[in-house]
């Protein structure tokens, strides 16, 4: 097999990238099986595996692969019936995903500041935002590190709005002992290769209410009611609704399968990487005036990521250019959404979110993935402390 070499976008070569996915072995013996048993379209034996496993570890109701958490939060804006007229609550410091599958629908994504510390949603900033045209608050578990849930839950109940969890970032991640993405109607995940667990591309929708089961399967079927005819609830199936196709190759689906089964395994490893960072960095960041990742008492996370807040904009970009220089790959994150183009037609305006807006220039991720070697890590940790 060749080797692979990394550039980045300017066409520089790296050693160590921001991110490389990684096997843990049952990957290719799976996706043989797969192509052996004649059925690599959706719903085949390896998505009914990985459903029944996400269904048992976050002991939600109902978990759907999806194409993409793309896919899984457009399916959600469609099973709540978003419309012209309608706004949702969203964090503005978030991927442009979130907004889409409002936007898409004719709805209005109303954009809500974030926590200094988190970087989550901040629940202080909700209540006032919500109208009479208010349906549903979208939430997002930035890192891994959950929302303030209970708060927000409540929130949601006396107003009588859904809850979306963009849980993209947080599998098996907890908030007061309770997984990530059991608390709204509806959670979303992704599999995409930057993701702990992947298959290349791909997501899930997992549905906490139960009223939303068959019409999500409905949603993801193409809007027809294809599910119930392979369980024999029906003799054919036919069109009942809206929908459009987001079902997964069952080659992904095993895939995923090996990457899932190796829960511990994976987390394991990332654990150790993220500890690793938070150690090795901690006295270089008090010296520095950089702030290192925040995870409440009150919530486990799932060490998807390893970013810092360096103390300006300019200092952010000669810090990736330095690294750069060195083969070294890192990168900055979202941009606030409700200044940029589409976001200002939504009626954002600089100023509205001054958190989202400040750390958002600040904000660089370090190198982060299953099979980060420890000179590779220890190498980016020499980089990163000779910076002044």
């Amino acid at each position: 097999m060749p080797e692979v070499t990394f550039t980045d976008p300017r066409g520089v070569a790296i050693d160590i990238p921001f991110n490389r996915p990684g096997q843990v072995g049952n990957e290719i013996r799976y996706i043989q099986t797969a192509l052996e048993s004649a059925h690599i379209s959706g719903d085949g034996t390896f998505s009914r595996l990985c459903h029944e496993f996400l269904e048992r570890e976050i002991e939600v109701p109902k978990a759907l692969l999806t194409t993409s958490c793309t896919d899984a939060l457009e399916m959600s804006a469609m099973l709540l019936n978003l419309k012209p007229g309608d706004e949702v609550i969203v964090p503005a410091f978030t991927f442009v995903s979130c907004v889409n599958a409002i936007a898409l629908r004719g709805a209005r994504p109303v954009f809500a500041d974030v926590r200094p510390d988190t970087l989550n949603i901040d629940e202080t900033a909700i209540e006032k935002l919500i109208t009479s045209s208010t349906r549903a608050i979208m939430v997002v578990h930035y890192a891994g590190v959950g929302c303030e849930m209970d708060t927000i839950s409540q929130l949601a109940a006396a107003h009588g709005l859904a809850v979306i969890e963009d849980n993209a970032h947080g599998l098996f991640g907890t908030f007061r002992g309770r997984q990530l993405g059991t608390f709204g109607s509806l959670a979303t995940l992704s599999f995409h290769e930057t993701k702990n667990f992947t298959c290349g591309e791909g997501g899930a929708l997992l549905i906490n209410d139960q009223a939303l089961i068959e019409p999500a399967e409905i949603v993801r079927e193409k809007g027809t009611n294809r599910s119930q005819f392979f369980r024999g609830q029906v003799d054919k199936y036919t069109w009942c609704g809206l929908g459009s196709s987001h079902l997964p190759s069952d080659i992904l689906a095993a895939y995923l399968l090996a990457q899932l089964q190796a829960r511990s395994e994976i987390q394991a490893k990332r654990q150790s990487v993220w500890e690793n960072y938070s150690t090795a960095l901690d006295a270089w960041a008090q010296r520095s005036e950089v702030r290192l990742p925040f995870v409440p008492a009150h919530c486990t996370q799932p060490y998807h990521m390893f970013y810092m807040l360096m103390p300006s904009l300019d200092l952010r970009q000669k810090f990736i250019g330095a690294l750069r220089d060195q083969g070294i790959q890192a990168v900055f994150h979202y941009q606030p959404l409700h200044i940029s183009p589409m976001g200002r037609r939504f009626g954002g305006r600089v100023g509205d979110c001054p958190i989202t807006e400040e750390i958002s220039d600040r904000l660089v991720r370090l190198p982060f993935y299953n099979d980060l070697t420890e000179t590779d890590q220890t190498r980016v940790v020499d980089a990163v402390t000779a910076f002044a």
